[in-house]
This record gives structure tokens, C-alpha cells and sequence, in this order.
């Protein structure tokens, strides 16, 4: 899929106050200063775009938002996990909690104005 950097950077954001809010409330994000939101955002960004990046190419008309289905996001995770040891069991909580994060992630994208990005503030 094609998101705009903003589009990224929204996703990213939503999934760390997830992330964030699983020890803190999602007030706390606000407190929490920029070495520690740094780190954050880093370990989310690194789960979270390899799917985004991963997932199917859609048509998105200007007014709404990429919309995908919870087997596609599923489809996407388990393509950008990498292989190792771990086993059955631990392989699939990996695949339910990165798809959930995912999916919370594609909830907080903005609608687009226009699909290309070519909006102007004249």
C-alpha cells in the first residue's frame, strides 16, 4: 500500500499511545518526555510499518480513508515476521497482538483529501 509520511506518522503515533497506555494512562503520553516517547515510537515503528508497507494496494478516493480487512492486515503481519525459533504457540500471540496493533493503527488514519497527495494550501 502507498500512505503518504503523514499517514505513517499518524499510524505510528496511535499504535505507541496504545503501546504506551498498556503501563500508563493514555493521558501520559502528553507527560512523557521526548527521550521516552523516542523509544517508544521507535520499537512500534518497527512492527508496525513492515505491514503497513506489506499490506495490498487499494484504491482510496479522496473523502475516506484505506479500509482493509482483518485477514489482510493478518495476511501482512505474518508476511513481515521474521522466521525463528519460538514455536507454534508464541508465533501465533505474536500474530494476534501485531495484527490488533495494526489494525489500531489503520483505525487512527486521516482521511485523505487527495489520494496523491498533491494538496496545496493556496
Amino acid at each position: 500500500m502507498r500512505f503518504t509520511e503523514h499517514e505513517m506518522t499518524v499510524a505510528v503515533r496511535a499504535a505507541a499511545q496504545t503501546v504506551a497506555s498498556g503501563k500508563r494512562k493514555r493521558a501520559d503520553w502528553d507527560q512523557l518526555d521526548a527521550m521516552q516517547r523516542y523509544h517508544v515510537l521507535e520499537a512500534v515503528g518497527g512492527q508496525v510499518l513492515p505491514v503497513l508497507l506489506a499490506l495490498p494496494d487499494v484504491e482510496v478516493e479522496a473523502g475516506t480513508r484505506p479500509t482493509f480487512t482483518t485477514a489482510q492486515v493478518a495476511a501482512a503481519v505474518e508476511s513481515s515476521l521474521p522466521a525463528g525459533p519460538g514455536g507454534r504457540i508464541r508465533r501465533k500471540a505474536a500474530l494476534a497482538a501485531r495484527t490488533a496493533l495494526v489494525l489500531q493503527a489503520l483505525a487512527a488514519l486521516p482521511i485523505r483529501n487527495d489520494p496523491d497527495a498533491l494538496t496545496h494550501g493556496d
